[in-house]
């Protein structure tokens, strides 16, 4: 790590956006999904790179409730490669004491793929250093309307008083409710969206959009983006002067 940093403005909660793997992979000729196992290696980088740096909680964006509709191969591969990685980096995991959790429709998920990430989020519980949390089959709309509906049914079961209805309870029925709000977006591959990528949680994120393909995204690159991070000033509507 050749940049220094100030530690007092690490971001706890970093968001992740991988993108670009199909891209990076027919730049090679070779088919989408060399470009997914390649992007393994720079999902490792950047969780060695977040726990070193001191980050709580980074959650990457694995799967969208949209990449359903993808073709049938590439789900499947996709799906085999989650199953895979998470069996491989285990031992990683435990060794580093970080975390594993999941956020999403996790029923979705094959069988394969969902038991092993139970067994691994379950054999992690305990560990403290930093939560990995990955979005599987997750879509942000989805989250919400899922939020709505719990708090609907509170409200008619004489549960909750409609009056009472404020963002702390709507916060506390999405699937981060137990996490911080993320203090920095990072979205690979030069496209400039959110995706439907946890929307309430980056009402105040900052956002940071590399032309970087995923494949490519090393530590380095992480450390550039946090470099970033710490040169601005988050003002949560209030002024300059006000935060000084």
């Amino acid at each position: 790590m050749d940049i220094k940093f100030n530690k007092q403005k690490i971001p706890h909660h970093v968001a992740v956006i991988m993108d670009g793997n199909g891209r990076w992979a027919k730049k090679k000729g070779k088919m989408r999904i060399f470009g997914h196992k390649n992007g393994v290696q720079a999902v490792r980088e950047t969780i060695e790179a977040a726990a070193e740096m001191g980050v709580k909680v980074l959650t990457l964006y694995a799967f969208s409730s949209e990449n359903w509709s993808r073709p049938k191969k590439e789900v499947d591969t996709l799906m085999s490669l989650l199953a895979a990685s998470l069996k491989k980096e285990f031992k990683s995991l435990q060794k580093n004491n970080i975390q594993l959790r999941a956020i999403g429709d996790l029923n979705n998920l094959p069988n394969k793929a969902r038991k092993e990430l139970e067994e691994v989020i379950k054999k992690t519980l305990n560990n403290d250093r930093m939560i990995l949390n990955l979005a599987l089959s997750y879509g942000s709309r989805a989250e919400i309307v899922n939020a709505v509906k719990s708090i609907s049914k509170k409200v008619v079961n004489n549960e909750l008083n409609i009056e009472n209805i404020d963002e702390k309870t709507i916060n506390n029925h999405l699937y981060t409710f137990s996490l911080p709000d993320v203090d920095f977006l990072i979205r690979t591959s030069g496209e400039q969206r959110i995706s439907n990528f946890l929307l309430w949680q980056i009402a105040y994120a900052e956002l940071y959009f590399t032309n970087t393909l995923w494949p490519d995204f090393k530590k380095q690159n992480f450390y550039d983006a946090i470099s970033e991070y710490q040169k601005r000033e988050r003002r949560y509507g209030k002024t300059s002067e006000q935060i000084k």
